[in-house]
């Protein structure tokens, strides 16, 4: 390597800065999703200090580590080459090198293969190291105004119409806001699905560009963010879809044995307990063990139909 090549520092406005040593570990470092600004001056030095940088795209990072100054060996980790690319980056790892794992934006592991790598690092007594910084699912949800005591990220949804509103229908009952990535030319029919699964009511917000020159976060119902995506032209730029909890207050305790009680004078136990499950989203286990303690403590009136022993399969 030459002189040049093995210079470790980074560059900030004309000051050129040493970086110093790191220790050999994986560094999961956080770049960031639009505005080069946004890099943190620790990413920056473990960037400039790193004996590896492995990134999703080299050409895509390049454009990163010119800004700075950064002159580091990259290698290419991405979904396509984890299989082989891994492997050689555990083995530099275990021969005592460092490796900073970077995406082409956000913070690495979401919604990219890194996790696999991690794992296999942990599997191998390798110190892992979190560099914090940007990444868009936080951008979008702190600028939403949807709740963030509770959130899920839940990735990309699937392209296939019915697969797609299998997983929303599997989040409905999820009191949390959820958060997603789209594609441009998706949004409007992904919009549609949401509003089919979850309702139309429910408050959401689309992050677009976030960071960038053009960025935009447009809020309202489900209903009228998909009306108004349908109507408009494809969007262009990354998106992210942030849509609120529903909020339909959530069953007392005792509305909810009333509701089984009242069921179980009319059908056997699992299937009141099934039934149940549908109209609360609680689990179906869960409130058959509820009946079952009903009955045994409420012998007072006869609470299950006749016959109901109380034993039947809950599958």
């Amino acid at each position: 390597m030459t002189g040049e090549l093995a210079r470790r520092s980074y560059v900030i406005g004309q000051t050129e800065i040493s970086a110093r040593p790191l220790e050999p570990a994986l560094y999961l470092v956080a770049t960031p999703i639009g505005n080069l600004a946004d890099i943190t001056l620790r990413a920056l030095e473990t960037l400039a200090a790193a004996d590896i940088v492995a990134c999703e795209d080299t050409r895509v990072s390049r454009v990163l580590l010119d800004r700075y100054g950064i002159r580091r060996r990259t290698t290419a980790y991405h979904e396509h080459n984890a299989g082989e690319a891994g492997p050689k980056l555990i083995a530099a790892l275990l021969a005592g090198q460092s490796v900073a794992l970077i995406s082409d934006a956000g913070t690495p592991l979401i919604s990219d293969p890194g996790y696999r790598l991690v794992g296999e690092a942990l599997d191998q007594g390798i110190r892992v190291v979190p560099i914090p910084g940007p990444s868009a699912p936080l951008a979008a949800l702190t600028a939403s105004g949807l709740p963030s005591d509770a959130f899920l990220f839940a990735g990309f949804l699937p392209i296939k119409t019915g697969q797609r509103l299998t997983r929303l229908e599997a989040l409905k009952t999820v009191p949390a806001t959820l958060i997603f990535f789209e594609s441009p030319r998706r949004l409007a029919e992904t919009l549609g699905a949401m509003v089919e699964a979850l309702g139309g009511a429910r408050k959401a917000a689309i992050g677009r560009e976030l960071t960038k020159t053009f960025e935009e976060i447009r809020t309202g119902t489900l209903e009228s963010l998909a009306d108004h995506y349908a109507a408009a032209d494809t969007p262009k730029g990354e998106i992210v879809i942030c849509v609120g909890p529903s909020e339909a207050t959530a069953d007392e305790p005792a509305d909810i044995d009333r509701l089984l009680l009242s069921l179980a004078a009319e059908m056997p136990a699992s299937k009141a307990a099934a039934e149940a499950a549908k109209m609360t989203g609680s689990q179906k286990q869960a409130l058959y063990r509820r009946l079952l303690e009903l009955k045994d403590t409420g012998k007072k009136g006869d609470t299950g139909k006749e016959g109901d022993t109380g034993k039947d399969d809950v599958g």
